[in-house]
């Protein structure tokens, strides 16, 4: 069940597809006209979370369900599930949004703490976003009552309600919390390519000693244009080949590339990354786990909502470096000199590579999906 869009990769996939019919869909379900933060949770999350609700309890009705799995930000498919009696696992394709006792929480781009002092930050942190969840608890509990729930009092209460939150990132990528929830679970990051990315023709020119680097720009609307014009004019000025893939909402035709650099809207990056030595990237989890699992270490400059998490998971690493997005060109020059130059980079990203692979290939994911729906049996028949 997910947006029109998303059609032709569910049927390739080998399932049924259903669209939404009250939620959201297109730039209305992801909007890009917000003031803050706050204004696009209200607009994306908590705003539209009785229509998600009220389209999976349908749906739940319509069909023999056992389970809903759903993204962790569709907060309202918690709500739908509770009221029809099915077990739901929240899947988080980033740090999670649960607060977790140690890790600095979801969008501060805080750092691991080391210190007393940061420690006492990061808890601080953590409050702050339990406050800013807060802000919206009297429409999620209004959403409740409507669906015969009882309400929270707190936001951040909703993921006890799911029976697995599923994070599907690396544990070894991630920063080490104190302690996890029952109900939390580490399944490792979910790589597979979009099918619009697939095709391929390299574009390098025969020089194997000149260095070659993946600029991967985020592939939803978050307004970079600019900084993928100081991206790619920073690497005109090295000297490097480069391929950018620019994404569906960047118009290629108002870029100015130089001749070492060659834009493409998309490209199959698992096959692109073998050939190159470092990625630039604005820090999407996806790219920056497949650059890491290909060894390459990454220059990040955040510019999304929780892009900056998974850039101080790189830099306190030692796997590479960042930079605000609204770094000058020569920053970014000065930057991708020194990840190509300094050998403790990529010797950085090979060996946390090599732990996330690991972890992929022991995922859990479908033993803890079918463990969820096992043990609510269990609960059900013995009651």
């Amino acid at each position: 069940m997910a947006d029109p869009e998303m059609q032709r990769e569910v049927a390739a996939a080998g399932f049924d597809f259903v669209c939404w019919r009250r939620a959201p869909i297109g730039i209305d379900a992801d909007p890009t006209c917000f003031s803050d933060m706050r204004d696009w949770f209200q607009k994306a999350v908590f705003g539209p979370a009785p229509a998600y609700a009220a389209d999976i309890h349908d749906e739940i009705g319509r069909v023999p369900t056992d389970a809903v799995v759903a993204i962790d930000m569709l907060f309202g498919a918690v709500l739908g599930a509770e009221a029809a009696g099915v077990p739901i696992a929240l899947l988080s394709p980033h740090v999670s949004l649960r607060p977790l006792p140690g890790i600095p929480p979801a969008t501060s781009g805080l750092v691991q703490p080391q210190t007393p002092e940061e420690r006492i930050a990061t808890a601080a942190a953590n409050e702050d976003w339990v406050c800013f969840l807060n802000q919206f608890l009297s429409l999620l509990n209004e959403a409740r009552a409507g669906l015969g729930l009882s309400g929270l009092a707190s936001t951040v209460n909703l993921f006890e309600r799911a029976d697995r939150y599923l994070l599907a990132i690396s544990r070894t990528f991630d920063f080490a919390a104190d302690l996890l929830p029952d109900n939390v679970r580490y399944v490792g990051p979910l790589l597979e390519q979009p099918n619009w990315s697939k095709s391929w023709n390299a574009p390098w020119p025969v020089d194997p000693n000149r260095p070659r680097v993946l600029v991967a720009c985020s592939s939803g609307a978050q307004g970079q244009d600019d900084l993928v014009q100081r991206i790619i004019s920073a690497l005109g000025t090295l000297d490097v080949y480069a391929v950018a893939t620019i994404g569906p909402h960047v118009d290629a035709g108002k870029l100015v590339a130089p001749t070492n650099v060659h834009l493409l809207h998309g490209a199959p990056h698992d096959v692109v990354m073998k050939e190159v030595c470092l990625v630039v990237t604005q820090g999407g989890h996806g790219t920056v786990s497949r650059g890491l699992i290909n060894g390459l270490p990454q220059l990040v400059l955040p510019n999304g909502r929780d892009q900056g998490d998974n850039a101080a998971r790189v830099v306190s690493k030692g796997a590479g470096l960042r930079l605000s997005p609204s770094a000058s060109e020569a920053e970014i020059a000065d930057a991708v000199t020194q990840l190509l130059q300094e050998p403790c980079y990529p010797a950085a990203a090979r060996r946390l590579g090599d732990g996330i692979k690991a972890e992929i290939a022991a995922s859990g994911l479908v033993d803890e999906l079918e463990a969820m729906v096992a043990k609510r049996r269990i609960v059900g028949s013995a009651t």
